[in-house]
């Protein structure tokens, strides 16, 4: 752990961009385990409306997020990630007044709310990251992003999960919003360096205007950054919330509306995410050529993570296969993110970013509502039958990416035989 320690050290702005996250995410998983028992208790344990509440967080992101991208590309970095943390503590305060099985309508609409915000926020902390560090920790950097998540879910999930039943949701919303209005306050000092030159074979230098179009011509022009976009899409064919929640509250139930065990399940995601990467990347140099292969590990982790949900007949399997999916997904989303800002240029990063974050949140709507209706049309003692269909759906993606890596491994051979003068 000491390079992650150092790392922090020798970056003292990235180490308060880091502790604002920190903070942040503690209060993240209060709300989550809030909101979710809220919406289960309100509307007797319904799939469809824990559904709905997932959706309301993933299509806000998916709609917004480009346009997003464009703000992080035009507009100060620093102050969107500022004024997104304020305004989200505001809007969380607000679920104070959902109080009722009639006022479910009001988690939806601020859901809706607070994570339009989030679509500003979170490819702007990814495009802001390699103005802090040098480009050579840019690894380091990713992991220790996802690991902090990882060991939040861990400790927050928990942590929410008993403070919510103990006290009370409305106790866990409040320190989630003073959890963003702390985060806001940590950002304000931070000073950004000049963006680094990408390692782009051939960089582009015309002017351009920041527009979503041109985000969208560089893609198009560059498949292997199209290609990289896959990646968290890929690992999320089967949204893990959906089945987490009804599970927690429907079938291993432990505390008052299974508030204690979504806890526990949340907090072996943290641990798989946790283990993921950090197993991983002793394995690798930091080049682009590795990390593209090492993908390949996170997708085959993540299939057998649905595997053992599938054929979890006691609380503990569930929660291996929750481990072991978590694995893959943290291993691919910290490597995706390393490899955009190792290869796309500083002035298309909000951009890209808000593509690669929109992809994922097409995916976990889709796979959000047909885990919904599935577990409303089968009953929740289906649950394991639906995790090992999903299990088969999530092979695609794993043999989609390893068609695509030699094409961009062979492509990328004769970009550099182009370039390489001849003897």
């Amino acid at each position: 752990m000491s390079q992650y320690s150092q790392l922090l050290r020798r970056n003292p702005d990235y180490a308060r961009l880091w502790f604002a996250q920190v903070v942040s995410l503690t209060g993240d998983w209060f709300n989550v385990i809030a909101l979710n028992t809220l919406v289960s208790r309100y509307t007797d344990g319904s799939g469809l409306a824990i559904s709905l509440l997932l959706l309301a967080r993933f299509v806000p992101p998916l709609v917004v997020g480009p346009f997003a991208g464009v703000l992080v590309d035009r507009f100060d970095r620093k102050q969107l990630l500022i004024w997104s943390n304020v305004l989200r503590a505001v809007v969380v305060l607000m679920f104070l007044f959902a109080t009722t099985p009639g006022t479910v309508w009001l988690i939806y609409t601020l859901t809706v709310i607070q994570f339009m915000l989030s679509a500003v926020f979170e490819p702007g902390q990814s495009a802001i990251t390699p103005s802090l560090i040098h480009r050579d920790d840019l690894v380091t950097a990713n992991t220790l992003a996802s690991v902090t998540w990882s060991v939040m879910l861990a400790l927050g999930a928990v942590v929410g999960g008993v403070v919510s039943a103990i006290f009370g949701p409305a106790v866990a919303l409040v320190v989630d919003a003073m959890t963003f209005a702390v985060a806001a306050w940590l950002i304000v000092p931070i000073k950004l360096n000049p963006p680094l030159p990408s390692v782009e074979l051939k960089a582009e230098t015309k002017e351009e205007s920041g527009s979503l179009i041109e985000g969208l011509r560089y893609v198009v022009a560059h498949p292997a950054t199209a290609a990289v976009l896959l990646v968290k899409g890929g690992n999320s064919v089967g949204n893990v919330d959906t089945l987490a929640t009804v599970i927690a509250t429907q079938i291993f139930v432990l505390g008052a509306d299974g508030q204690l065990s979504l806890g526990i399940i949340y907090s072996v995601f943290g641990l798989g995410a946790i283990l993921g990467p950090l197993l991983v990347n002793r394995f690798h140099d930091g080049s682009v050529k590795q990390l593209r292969r090492l993908i390949i590990v996170g997708f085959i982790f993540s299939t057998l993570g649905w595997l053992f949900l599938g054929s979890a007949s006691v609380f503990i399997v569930a929660l291996i296969g929750m481990g072991i999916r978590a694995m893959g997904g943290s291993m691919n989303w910290t490597y995706s993110s390393v490899i955009i800002q190792k290869t796309v240029p500083d002035r298309y990063l909000g951009r890209v970013f808000s593509l690669d974050f929109a992809v994922f949140q097409l995916v976990t709507v889709a796979s959000t509502i047909v885990h919904g209706a599935l577990v409303d049309a089968l009953g929740a003692e289906k649950v394991p039958m639906i995790a090992l269909w999903t299990a088969i759906a999530s092979v695609a993606p794993l043999l989609l990416w390893t068609s695509i890596l030699p094409r961009m491994e062979g492509r990328e051979r004769r970009r550099e035989a182009e370039l390489t003068p001849a003897d």
